[in-house]
């Protein structure tokens, strides 16, 4: 048994009052973590740290999957209470910070903007092809009539922030002005705006052509995407400063990008904070780790932590 298996099992074993067997052990009573996670993680979640944590640690996770700053928001004003919160980008985890409802968040992981397509749209074989020499360029096709365009609502979820910002980013980068309109069209387009869990299935099932996407998505699901330069993807915290060249106005408020990392964070109202911190130290230790990797996440890189 691993030090980080010991210290969890022992942090279960007390948050769920249990005794210790002499001779078994700690007693491995089931708990439960209540997890408030983006709906981009819901793959990883389901398929791969759940039933881990099932069998390893009689641990049963009680998943909430939704856009993180939504998410954010309700956890800020007290209406959830998980034990656990995991944001993609600072933002959504800053605002709970700065709520009190936690002291520090920890990066556990980063991934890359992508845009997704379908494989049975009508654009298929030019996004194969796409940039290659005599072939459109990825944002000539999305600019084609007929492109039937998806993506999350900026206001509850940081892609649907992040597509916005990706797309300003491209027109600096290709020198397209406009791109962004052309593309997106208004900020809030409800033609193109859906939950974050229905985008994938809707592109899988080629009810839409193309969509935003984290690359742990269509990775996870076998969809074909395509990969952006890092001066875009908002992928590479070596680009920091570029990104924070674009911003969008929202609700009263001036939003900018941030490189794309997972933060996780113990919440102070957690009915078994021992476990949740064990939880959050083994996402980061080998273990958790290589499940990520599994799903396509990347690690965190250089990210450092946030505190309030």
């Amino acid at each position: 048994m691993s030090f980080t298996r010991r210290a969890f099992l022992r942090s279960v074993a007390m948050g769920a009052g249990a005794l210790a067997m002499p001779v078994m052990g700690w007693a491995r009573a089931e708990t439960r973590l209540r997890v408030a996670y983006a709906g981009s993680m819901g793959a990883l979640m389901h398929g791969g740290v759940a039933p881990v944590m099932a069998r390893e640690f009689s641990t049963r996770i009680e998943g909430r999957a939704q856009g993180a700053l939504g998410l954010a928001h309700m956890i800020a004003s007290g209406v959830i209470h998980p034990d656990v919160f995991i944001s993609i980008t600072r933002g959504p985890m800053d605002l709970v910070l700065a709520a009190g409802r936690a002291r520090e968040a920890l990066a556990i992981a980063s991934t890359e903007l992508v845009i997704a397509y379908s494989a049975h749209t009508r654009f298929t074989t030019a996004f194969r092809a796409a940039g290659e020499p005599g072939h459109a360029a990825w944002w000539r096709i999305l600019e084609e009539p007929g492109m039937r365009f998806a993506r999350t609502d900026p206001t509850t979820d940081p892609q649907g922030l992040n597509i916005v910002f990706m797309m300003k980013l491209a027109e600096r980068y290709y020198h397209q002005p406009g791109l962004a309109r052309r593309i997106l069209g208004p900020t809030i387009n409800h033609r193109q705006i859906f939950p974050e869990p229905e985008v994938m299935a809707r592109l899988q099932g080629g009810q839409i052509d193309a969509s935003s996407a984290y690359k742990t998505e269509p990775a996870a699901m076998g969809l074909p995407y395509l990969s952006l330069p890092p001066q875009i993807n908002l992928g590479d915290a070596a680009y920091e400063k570029a990104y924070d060249a674009v911003s969008l106005p929202l609700k009263g408020k001036i939003h900018r990008p941030s490189p794309l990392v997972f933060y996780a964070a113990v919440l102070n109202t957690s009915q078994n904070r021992a476990a949740a911190g064990q939880f959050i130290e083994w996402l980061r230790a080998p273990a958790g780790q290589a499940i990520l990797r599994r799903y396509h996440y990347d690690g965190p890189k250089d990210a450092v932590a946030l505190r309030a």
